[in-house]
């Protein structure tokens, strides 16, 4: 009842602010800069992706950054001399002196913490989707990376005007270590709404089945493979070298960071350099680092940095000299432990004198046992924070 009355909150006062600016003949423009000079496609492309933006949503308006070009004198400029270097110093001058909101780039060289969130159209119901992330690094960790990840993508996600964003984790290395994290941070009181697959068995986990529906708000991965993900959703149905589907390699966000950069590649098309335009206006305009920094308290209040403590590198099983008891029938598996812990976790079995081996099931790493020692074994392993 409590989210449906937010939910009502929000649009009443989005349509109250649109009627207003109707009612005064005028609606609040989003400046957003645009690097216009870079792309394989040709700066022509990126014009008219910017015009296209406009065209599609009268509330922003873009600033092209770099040389300009014959033809469109029209369009507002801030110009430079054909030199990438000038251009990120002309961006960056711009969004320091407040003439822009927020920024569409070719490249930024963003600091450790900071990631961007890219959005796409999954192509079995049209339904978008946040991959969280596909550029840039939140952490040196690629677990706590994926944690941040998610509290990121929930962030970017209200700031496009999810109210409450569903999350999954994609089937990787860590993600059943993430899930982990995620459920004890709900626990401990920070809101987060789980989807699930659209797989028989359910759960929080993601196939690839889920990718191409769309089953939820936000994918959770590591960024590299959210990069490759951006690539072949946008870019599926074009031979590779033109980007034509969604909203770009998304938004910035990170701790402490105050800008509103989205990424965009030297292959985007202008459809997609329209959606990035829009998706960076709207996120700018509803204040993504103040979203961001917002659920990092609301995470924090929930035990956050006890559990991204918990996760750091410490020595493991692997590293004793542990004997297995004597091999008995293993008919029974056990799911849930990540592919990263799943030599420890056997070992620690072992150690408790409970023959166990470790396999690679269709959905994900098990560990078998027999029958008759199953149920004591999933307790050891819940101790020791394997499941």
């Amino acid at each position: 009842m409590e989210e449906k009355n937010t939910r009502k909150k929000i649009i009443g006062e989005v349509l109250a602010e649109i009627i207003e600016d109707v009612k005064n003949g005028c609606v609040k423009k989003v400046n957003v800069g645009l690097m216009a000079y870079g792309s394989e496609l040709g700066s022509e492309e990126l014009i008219k992706g910017a015009a296209l933006a406009m065209q599609n949503d009268p509330s922003v308006n873009v600033v092209l950054i770099g040389p300009k070009i014959e033809g469109f004198e029209q369009m507002e400029w801030i110009e430079t001399p054909a030199c990438e270097t000038d251009i990120s110093k002309a961006m960056e001058d711009a969004l320091d002196k407040g003439l822009i909101s927020g920024a569409v780039a070719l490249h930024y060289p963003f600091p450790l913490g900071v990631a961007t969130i890219g959005k796409v159209l999954t192509p079995a119901r049209a339904k978008p989707c946040f991959i969280s992330s596909s550029t840039g690094t939140s952490s040196s960790s690629r677990v706590e990376a994926m944690l941040r990840n998610a509290i990121y993508g929930i962030a970017v996600a209200k700031a496009d005007g999810i109210v409450a964003p569903t999350v999954g984790i994609l089937n990787l290395d860590g993600a059943q270590t993430v899930l982990r994290a995620l459920q004890k941070l709900s626990e401990g009181g920070y809101p987060i709404k789980f989807g699930s697959s659209m797989r028989k068995e359910g759960g929080v986990i993601l196939r690839g089945n889920d990718l191409l529906a769309g089953s939820v708000d936000v994918c959770v991965t590591d960024t590299l493979t959210g990069n490759v993900l951006m690539k072949l959703f946008a870019a599926w149905n074009t031979g590779g070298n033109y980007e034509a589907l969604g909203w770009g390699y998304g938004p910035s966000a990170g701790e402490n960071w105050g800008k509103v950069v989205s990424i965009i590649s030297r292959a985007s098309g202008a459809p997609v350099v329209a959606g990035a335009v829009t998706l960076n206006a709207r996120c700018a305009k509803n204040g993504l680092p103040a979203i961001v920094a917002s659920e990092l308290d609301l995470a924090r209040k929930a035990g956050l940095d006890e559990i991204v403590a918990s996760l750091q590198p410490k020595q493991t099983s692997s590293e004793e000299d542990v004997t297995a008891p004597p091999s008995e029938p293993t008919d029974e598996e056990i799911h849930g432990i990540d592919v990263l812990e799943i030599e420890d976790a056997v070992k620690v079995l072992w150690k408790a004198g409970i023959y166990a081996e470790s396999s690679m099931g269709c959905t994900g790493p098990v560990i078998k046992t027999a029958a008759a020692r199953v149920e004591k074994a999933k307790s050891v392993l819940k101790e020791n924070g394997y499941i």
